[in-house]
């Protein structure tokens, strides 16, 4: 079953010593996770602002810019894996939320 590993993180930029302390340990899961074969995909997002929603709404196709909802919290990345089940994602997923200090919503996909 795949699951989506989504990083939530607060607006700005993190401070270089900060980020190259996580780079490091997402470099050593993400190896983790090829290894064990639970590693399908992952990627960072660029942040809301570059964002464009799009909306049909009685025929018609809106576009705007920015994000769907204001917060303090935004997706920023996300892991796919491969798991047995439940208690293995929330294993990975506790891993990430270790390696990022950010928190981690575990969801499984449908199918």
């Amino acid at each position: 079953m795949k699951y989506l590993l989504s990083v939530y993180q607060p607006e700005g930029e993190a401070p270089p010593e900060v980020l190259g302390e996580v780079t490091r340990r997402l470099e050593t899961l993400n190896k983790e996770l090829h290894d064990a074969g639970a590693w399908v995909f992952a990627g960072g997002l660029h942040p809301p602002s570059t964002a464009t929603v799009i909306r049909a709404n009685d025929g018609d196709v809106l576009m705007t810019d920015g994000p769907f909802v204001e917060g303090k919290e935004f997706l920023g990345g996300f892991t796919i894996i491969e798991a047995p089940d439940l208690d293995a994602a929330l294993g990975w997923g506790r891993k990430l939320a270790e390696a990022t200090t950010l928190p981690i919503e575990v969801r499984p996909f449908q199918g």
